[in-house]
């Protein structure tokens, strides 16, 4: 596994020209990427979401598309659409801001449900479909999604099904102080961005991902990632559970941060590191819990730390 970890490596360092100081927030997107997944990015404003993205498309010199999201949007502006050419007597489909390999999705909330909706076959089909004829999308595709979790005025809250098919939710959050002046010091003169150049091409993704997905787990590690899950089922202050997407997710997630680390194996250790950014947004909290100010994450970290973890990292590894 020593090319992935390469690979991360070389991608992270690129990323962290421009993110200072959030490490572990950059290699949760480096394991997105890894699993062909999506990734929402909820945060305050100015932390650097958007340019998150941009700096990963410029980093792996992939096509990058932003869709800034408002209510009076149509599910047209997003997937494209067909148009008639007089000239060649025929319709001609235009493309929309979807169709790329590094979407950015800006304050994806301020959307109206219909036009929420024309994500969904594009990130879990990845293709959409314009008056009856389908559209794939192009390799690598992944879709990174913002939102804003503090102003309400003006939003629309995503659907379970919407929030479903994201990989994982993650949150940058704010700069330590040194990190605040750095950032100042990058920007004196010019952004760090102008001077970021591809790191790795859109067919090296392909191939890291490809070696990602072999990584060995353990039926002693699968059967704890099904238990995490099942246990959000069963909690009292839990609504709707995580479903077996979430497990799935979770176990492809897990070989992708083992990949990063160099290891060929799967440890119960990736599985809870990864538990609440890849659960946590999968399960609704009860009307109950809510009252006592129960969140998502905090249900997830306890179901992690209640769950009795597989033995030795060597007896679970080759098992």
């Amino acid at each position: 596994m020593a090319d992935v970890k390469e690979f991360g490596e070389r991608l992270i360092g690129s990323l962290e020209r421009v993110i200072v100081g959030k490490r572990q927030s950059l290699e949760l997107v480096v394991i997105g990427l890894l699993c062909q997944g999506h990734v929402l990015i909820e945060d305050v404003p100015g932390v650097g979401k958007t340019m998150l993205a941009r700096s990963l498309a410029r980093s792996l010199d992939c096509i990058f598309n932003r869709i800034q999201f408002t209510p009076d949007m149509l599910p047209s502006d997003v997937t494209g659409v067909s148009i008639y050419n007089q000239q060649k007597n025929q319709f001609e489909f235009r493309p929309g801001p979807i169709i790329g390999q590094i979407v950015l999705a800006d304050e994806i909330n301020r959307a109206t449900p219909k036009t929420q909706a024309a994500l969904l076959e594009a990130m879990e089909e990845r293709q959409v479909t314009v008056d009856g004829t389908t559209h794939p999308m192009p390799k690598p595709y992944m879709v990174l999604a913002t939102q804003n979790p503090i102003e309400y005025e003006g939003t629309f809250p995503l659907p379970e099904a919407q929030l479903d098919r994201f990989l994982l939710r993650m949150r940058l959050g704010y700069p330590s102080l040194a990190d605040e002046v750095r950032i100042m010091d990058d920007q004196q003169l010019q952004h760090p961005i102008e001077a970021l150049t591809a790191v790795a091409s859109g067919a090296d993704v392909i191939q890291m991902s490809e070696a990602a997905r072999k990584i060995y787990i353990s039926p002693a590690v699968k059967r704890y990632i099904v238990d995490l899950s099942t246990r959000t089922r069963q909690s009292q202050d839990v609504y709707l559970g995580a479903s077996p997407r979430g497990s799935l997710f979770l176990g492809r997630a897990s070989q992708a941060r083992a990949a990063l680390h160099g290891r060929d194996h799967v440890l119960p250790d990736d599985v809870k590191a990864l538990a609440v950014a890849v659960l946590a947004h999968r399960i609704i909290v009860s009307a109950a819990a809510r009252l006592r100010d129960v969140s998502s994450d905090r249900i997830v970290q306890e179901i992690v730390l209640s769950t009795p973890a597989p033995g030795g990292a060597y007896e679970a590894a080759k098992e």
